[in-house]
């Protein structure tokens, strides 16, 4: 325990903000035990200098997080959710929150996993003011770093003992931490896969098909599942939204001779089969997940105007009866 004392006392600065700084960036490297082991070795005296640094770094981060969102908008929570462990409802998790409470968000959002990057990409991607989204987080670094610096003061004892024994055992102690981090990751990724095979017998349409569908005059019903901010910025004309946790809508009877199709702005069209496979269990056989989601959309739309009466038509056929 002598060795990581003295580190800490000579860089504990240094190496708190490149912790949090890396994490901030998005790199699976947690930051908030070292800050609970500043708390417990530098007592309250020595608490100045990583809360400082910690909180510099959260804002330099989360700065570069705001400017991306703005300019790269929704694409860019699509690239983050990619490297997240719960790819499927990160986004509209995060999205649901920050919609929620607003910039509030930001006084929480680290306490959240994977909910920090994506909160402040949300700040700039909702065109948050930069000097309200500078003091919400400011204030929420301040409480996220200075939480694990007293939690480490509080029990410094405990902390004092676990650092103890990983000094005593070495690469042992090391080792037991990794296998644990190892088995937590493994869990996920496996829950992961058996919900992607469970769901791989919900069949796609792609988007050519769909757009073909409606051309040749065919009954399409189109539910749309992402989180509110997407739904508001763009959809397929004529897509009724769709809480993905909600009951289920209760449709029109002619919907029952529609084909209905379910997207989402997520890997995988998983929140999109979601929606599909519990339209077939009660009764709903027609229905099919866009491959590609809305991205797909967007990107293939070659300029050609859906018939929007066509679709509002539709949609009023399958929208929920009063």
């Amino acid at each position: 325990m002598q060795d990581i004392q003295l580190l800490l006392e000579q860089y504990g600065g240094w190496l708190v903000f490149a912790n949090v700084l890396v994490e901030q960036a998005g790199l699976p490297v947690p930051a908030y035990p070292m800050l609970i082991a500043a708390g417990a070795l530098g007592g309250a005296a020595g608490w100045l200098t990583p809360w400082l640094a910690a909180t510099v770094a959260c804002l330099l981060a989360d700065s570069l997080w705001y400017i991306a969102g703005r300019r790269y908008g929704a694409r860019l929570l699509g690239v983050i959710c990619k490297m997240s462990l719960s790819q499927d409802s990160c986004i509209r998790q995060t999205q649901r929150l920050y919609l929620r409470i607003g910039v509030r968000a930001l006084l929480v959002c680290k306490f959240l996993p994977g909910a920090g990057a994506l909160s402040t990409v949300m700040a700039g991607l909702t065109g948050t003011a930069y000097r309200r989204f500078l003091l919400y987080d400011l204030v929420g670094a301040m409480i996220w770093a200075g939480s694990a610096l007293l939690l480490g003061g509080l029990f410094h004892s405990v902390v004092n003992d676990v650092l103890e024994i990983l000094s005593t055992y070495g690469a042992m102690g090391l080792g037991v931490l990794a296998a644990v981090l190892a088995l937590y990751i493994l869990t996920r990724y496996l829950r992961r896969r058996i919900l992607l095979r469970s769901l791989r017998v919900i069949p796609r349409v792609s988007v050519d098909e769909l757009r073909q569908w409606r051309q040749d005059g065919r009954k399409t019903v189109v539910f749309d599942v992402r989180p509110e901010a997407q739904r508001d910025a763009s959809r397929i004309p004529g897509a009724i939204a769709v809480d993905l946790k909600a009951p289920l809508p209760t449709l029109d009877p002619h919907a029952l001779e529609s084909d209905i199709v379910v997207y989402c702005a997520c890997p995988n069209e998983i929140s999109a089969a979601m929606l599909a496979a519990r339209l077939r269990a009660a009764g709903y056989p027609r229905t099919w997940a866009l491959r590609g989601g809305y991205e797909a959309w967007a990107q293939q739309d070659h300029g050609q105007a859906p018939d929007q009466t066509q679709d509002d038509d539709d949609a009023r056929a399958a929208a929920p009866s009063a």
